[in-house]
């Protein structure tokens, strides 16, 4: 009977807090002025960075990001637009880096003539960069400036 009537007291207990959050708004943070029990408009979409710089991955194996737009790209089962200018035989003639010969190798690792199908679509790994100004601080450090601090002539 004691259990019964705690559970009681604690839903009624939850039910009354949720009950008082609809009514507050938040004006700081991330959501706006949006109150509580709503999801306010979303914020505008901002333009993509385009550029032809590399960005300086930030640990070994991160997938590079991409440094140009790609608004209107083809990536599906009827083709790869971005295979237009990084497949091997492109990549003279368009400056870009070549696919990484990771994307050559199928799931035993044997390496195939052309990119593996489960390699072939870019976006899943690789995403734009915008222009964005990031919502919090952060102050990340890449472990190349972690080992070149570790020891007293750089990186072993």
């Amino acid at each position: 009977m004691m259990k019964r009537s705690a559970i009681a007291l604690l839903a009624f207990a939850i039910a009354a807090g949720a009950n008082s959050l609809t009514a507050q708004t938040v004006t700081s943070g991330l959501r706006g002025p949006a109150p509580l029990d709503e999801e306010g408009p979303a914020p505008p979409m901002l333009q993509n960075r385009n550029t032809s710089e590399r960005e300086v991955r930030n640990y070994p194996e991160q997938p590079p990001v991409i440094p140009h737009s790609i608004d209107g790209y083809q990536v599906d089962l009827n083709g790869n637009k971005c295979l237009s200018c990084h497949a091997r035989a492109r990549i003279a003639e368009s400056q870009a880096p070549m696919v990484s010969i990771t994307h050559f190798m199928d799931r035993d690792g044997q390496f195939l003539g052309s990119i593996s199908p489960r390699r072939f679509f870019c976006t899943e790994c690789h995403v734009p960069q915008n222009t964005a100004t990031p919502p919090v601080s952060n102050d990340f450090t890449d472990i190349d400036t972690l080992l070149s601090r570790a020891s007293p002539g750089g990186r072993r």
